[in-house]
């Protein structure tokens, strides 16, 4: 069974992160039930385009880069959209980094107490700092299960305690309402789970994991079963929040404290264990994503323990340590990463949905009219999502 699990289990690690841990906490305190909806269209919507991304990665054996690179001829339009993607997915998971290990040290501060809090970042960068230099693909897999199972677990424990009424979990997720002052939690939930830096991250690991056509449908099952599990945590987080009586979160223990009446002392290390894996994941996949788009802009053709490689994943890993331990927040980057990251979703879903439409570079593998309808839905949808983001960001909103 487990020679069969393949990236999908890093790309739900990747995506259920410390932002997704609080975006889910916020919409479970703020709105219970009500907001399912817009997170089971998010993981529908992750699925079908990481599912075209596989694809698209096994067919032409190449990261999803390296084949915008080759289909775009004029040089101003290449040049234009390879930039986006660098400064988008680079500087972006370089500010985003600190989030990543910071949710990793809470659970940590859960576990071990407070006393040892400056030590957290610091053990935290040097783990994954440690399996990102192993450079071995198959060790990763085998830790991100782990720690996906773990963190699986974790909250889906923690919403089973919270005996919720099923008929309303029900409503909630097939019945969409969008209740007052709910539209920024909305933007919030997909923003998080469908992400663009995965998109680029499955298609490299698919061609390190599998090399025949052979394999699609392996990569199918894998991408939609890891996709589903991710999902369904992100649906539990929700589901125990909304148990929590309504006050305002001041941060994503504040899930425990709200558990501790029917849970006992042990809500806090449940948490704090989900928490911890939900973070250390999202900080090894983020330099991963970042070495591995920058691998495909440059043209290097970099293999996991290539200098260059390193030195990008190095640089992330050591601007989330260092703006994390000096209590740095990088509001500008932040921003800046906001608005690349609203941009940049519609226009690789455009660009994907183009690609894996190509007789030339996809051959009888390309999408079926099924695909093409969701994947249109979907490309609207992140446009919508993408212009209120910027709007946000920008301060209008």
């Amino acid at each position: 069974m487990f020679k069969k699990i393949g990236p999908g289990v890093l790309i739900a690690a990747a995506f259920i992160g410390p932002g997704t841990v609080t975006a889910c906490t916020l919409a479970g305190m703020s709105f219970g039930f009500g907001l399912l909806w817009a997170l089971l269209l998010s993981i529908i919507a992750t699925a079908v385009l990481q599912e075209m991304s596989a694809r698209l990665g096994i067919i032409t054996q190449k990261g999803l880069a390296d084949a915008i690179k080759s289909e775009l001829t004029t040089p101003w339009i290449r040049i234009l959209v390879i930039g986006i993607v660098l400064a988008a997915i680079v500087i972006g998971n370089a500010a985003y980094e600190a989030g990543n290990i910071g949710g990793a040290t809470l659970g940590m501060n859960a576990l071990f107490g407070e006393q040892y809090n400056f030590y957290y970042p610091f053990i935290i960068g040097l783990l994954a700092f440690g399996l990102l230099y192993l450079g071995s693909y198959k060790t990763l897999e085998k830790v991100f299960v782990g720690l996906v199972l773990v963190m699986s677990i974790s909250f889906l424990l923690t919403a089973i305690i919270t005996k919720p009424d099923i008929l309303e979990i029900l409503k909630g997720a097939f019945i969409p309402k969008v209740p007052k002052d709910s539209l920024l939690t909305i933007i919030a939930l997909v923003g998080t789970t469908v992400v663009p830096y995965n998109l680029f991250l499955h298609a490299s690991l698919v061609s390190e994991k599998w090399k025949k056509k052979s394999d699609l449908p392996l990569a199918k099952k894998d991408t939609v079963v890891a996709i589903a599990l991710g999902g369904l945590v992100s649906m539990s987080i929700v589901i125990a929040a909304a148990a929590i009586p309504g006050e305002e979160l001041a941060n994503v223990m504040h899930l425990a404290k709200g558990l501790e009446p029917l849970y006992g002392d042990s809500a806090q290390y449940f948490m704090g264990i989900g928490l911890f894996a939900a973070g250390i994941t999202s900080s090894i996949t983020a330099p991963l994503a970042a070495a591995y788009v920058a691998n495909s802009c440059f043209g290097w053709n970099a293999g996991l323990k290539d200098s260059r490689f390193r030195v990008v994943w190095m640089l992330i890993l050591g601007l989330g340590v260092f703006f994390l331990s000096f209590g740095i927040t990088p509001i500008e980057i932040i921003k800046f990463a906001q608005v690349a990251n609203g941009v940049l979703l519609p226009v690789i879903a455009v660009f994907l949905l183009w690609m894996v439409n190509k007789p030339k570079l996809m051959g009888e593998y390309g999408n079926t009219k099924m695909q093409n309808i969701l994947g249109f839905i979907i490309v609207l949808l992140s446009l919508v999502l993408g212009i209120k983001s910027i709007i946000k960001v920008l301060g209008f909103l």
